[in-house]
């Protein structure tokens, strides 16, 4: 059975919605600031201080437009992190995800950069969950510890110098797997949902072993 996409995540520049334009056209010192990530969050999941309830269930207002309509913000530049190429994250998140579902199982898979923010994300049709969230959290640990997640989840059992390099955003278990360009790390590809995490790296491994000889 074919998967679908139904989520892919594009860093970079992007058209904003006019309702916020006002608040999104100012320099970055005058913007009102995004709410700290808690420990748990994934990078980069900041949330803007307005359009979402507060800790004590207050609804915060978006800013209002000022009179007479507002502007086109200004675009912002590209953000230059190093990473798998957006075409190639998603053929191998996708690559992963086809990989399980030919298999019966049906997966999310997620493409991480350097900086461990998401360059693709994407959740089998047939899903029983955003398997996705867990998959770029296993990915997180290949990325951080240079090696597959299911070595890596060995490892802190008896290492404790690695143990204290775990951060609460991170889910240790087998299911994901460096991106190298050549010696270099740029990015980790996870995958999870299938019947155990070793079924899970199979995926991932499938997902990075369709886009390897092509990663710059």
């Amino acid at each position: 059975m074919k998967s679908r996409m139904i989520q892919t995540v594009v860093r970079g520049g992007c058209i904003l919605a006019a309702f916020f334009a006002s608040v999104l056209a100012q320099a970055p010192g005058n913007r009102p600031p995004d709410k700290p990530a808690s420990p748990a969050s994934l990078p980069g999941d900041t949330l803007p201080p307005f359009g979402m309830l507060d800790s004590s269930g207050k609804f915060t207002p978006p800013p209002q437009r000022p009179p007479g309509g507002a502007a086109r913000p200004t675009p912002r530049p590209p953000v230059s992190i190093r990473g798998p190429a957006l075409d190639l994250a998603i053929e191998a998140a996708r690559a992963a995800v086809d990989t399980c579902a030919a298999g019966g199982f049906y997966i999310g898979a997620g493409v991480i950069d350097t900086s461990g923010q998401p360059r693709a994300a994407v959740e089998a049709e047939g899903s029983d969950g955003g398997h996705v969230y867990v998959a770029v959290r296993k990915a997180l640990v290949a990325l951080t510890f240079k090696m597959p997640s299911s070595k890596a989840a060995t490892a802190v059992q008896t290492d404790k110098a690695l143990l204290a390099r775990v951060t609460p955003n991170m889910f240790v278990m087998e299911g994901a797997v460096p991106i190298m360009a050549g010696s270099e790390i740029i990015g980790a590809i996870g995958a999870s949902g299938a019947a155990g995490g070793d079924q899970d790296e199979v995926c991932a491994t499938a997902g990075l072993n369709k886009i390897k000889d092509r990663v710059k």
